[in-house]
Parts: C-alpha cells; sequence; structure tokens
C-alpha cells in the first residue's frame, strides 16, 4: 500500500490552487513526495474547459470565469462544493488509460456516497456522479507522465440557483444540482470522512 499525503485546506483562490497542484505534479514525477490529495473550496468561479471553448459554451456574465487544461466544459466552482484534487502517479494494472482512471474515480465517489446511505450512479448522459437523476460529481483530469492534476468536485450545499444555472458540458440548465437541494443534509466533513474511509479500497493505495 503507499502512502499518501492528504492536504486540507478552507477556501483557495483557483489560481493559487492551479499554482499548487503544478508545482506538487512537478515534484510527484520526481518521485520527491508521495501521492498526494489536495482536499479545499474555492470561492465562487466557473472553469471553462476546452469542450466548452470549442463549443461556445458560455456561462451567463454575472459568473467568474477561468479557462482552464484540464479535460471537460463548464465547470461550476464555489461555496458548499467540495473540491478534490489528487496528484497521484497511476501505474496499477487497472489505470491503463484515462478512460479507467475516471471510472476508478467514480466508483471511489459512488462507494463513499454509499457509506452515507445516498445512492450514486454513473450515467450515460455525461462522466461523473449522479444522485436521483442530477448531476452531483463532475471530473476533469489534467495529466503529465501519468502523474494527475485537477480532479473532482461533490456539490454537497451549494448557493440557492448558481450552479443549476449552468448549461455543463452539454447538459441542460438545472441538471447539475447539490445533496442539499436532493434533500440529503450533509456537512463538508461529512463528504471528506466518507472519501477518506473508502479511499484505499477504492484507489488500491
Amino acid at each position: 500500500m503507499h502512502l499518501t499525503d492528504i492536504k486540507k485546506f478552507d477556501i483557495i483562490g483557483y489560481n493559487d490552487a492551479v499554482e499548487m497542484m503544478s508545482a506538487l505534479q512537478m515534484q510527484r514525477i520526481k518521485e520527491e513526495i508521495p501521492d498526494t490529495l489536495l482536499i479545499l473550496e474555492h470561492p465562487e468561479i466557473v472553469t471553462v474547459g476546452p469542450r466548452a471553448r470549442n463549443d461556445g459554451i458560455h456561462p451567463p456574465d454575472d459568473y467568474a470565469t477561468q479557462a482552464v487544461d484540464r479535460g471537460g466544459g463548464l465547470t461550476w466552482h464555489g461555496p458548499g462544493q467540495l473540491v478534490v484534487y489528487p496528484i497521484l502517479y497511476w501505474n496499477q494494472d487497472d489505470e491503463t488509460s484515462v478512460a479507467a482512471i475516471i471510472h476508478k474515480l467514480e466508483q471511489w465517489v459512488i462507494e463513499s456516497l454509499a457509506t452515507l446511505d445516498i445512492h450514486g450512479y454513473r450515467d450515460d448522459r455525461m462522466q461523473g456522479v449522479w444522485v436521483d437523476g442530477k448531476k452531483i460529481c463532475s471530473i476533469g483530469l489534467s495529466f503529465l507522465r501519468w502523474v494527475s492534476r485537477h480532479g473532482f468536485t461533490i456539490n454537497y450545499d451549494t448557493p440557492l440557483g448558481r450552479v443549476e444555472k449552468l448549461p455543463g458540458c452539454g447538459l441542460a440548465e438545472a441538471t447539475t444540482t447539490s445533496l442539499n437541494r436532493l434533500d440529503y443534509s450533509l456537512s463538508r466533513q461529512d463528504i471528506e470522512q466518507a472519501l477518506l474511509s473508502t479511499y484505499n479500497k477504492c484507489l488500491n493505495r
């Protein structure tokens, strides 16, 4: 079993987090640090991936935006959303493609939600994790020498209407929401504990 360094933060500006994970990615490639998980939240911002830029999809004017190099389209970040950035070296037998790694992260979220008596699942409409017909987890990664940065988000108690107004990744407005809108009352600590309790089993680390 590999050692993983867990780094928890309260709220970090998006650009500061990008600088941090980019530096950690290079350190991981050089084997200067072990696998590392960054767990945090961001002030409100919408990140715009290449899919959204190519398709000409833009958020409403009252959202701050930031272009990013991870896969995917529009992703809302803000209060009430847990962000997990895995700075991991993916070299196991079941980690030979980006699709396989995304599947593994989805399963980690699904099994974590199950410990909270919430049924999460995949949906053919879009990668990520869904609950009760709504998307509550988005995933987008960037790799260098099979070390990842960026990661996934879980919406647990977001401000009313903010994430719902975005047509993320070709999905209609109001398709993405948070667990509290679905009547699951959870804290950030609940989500963190669920993820960490299933991490070793799901990611074999």
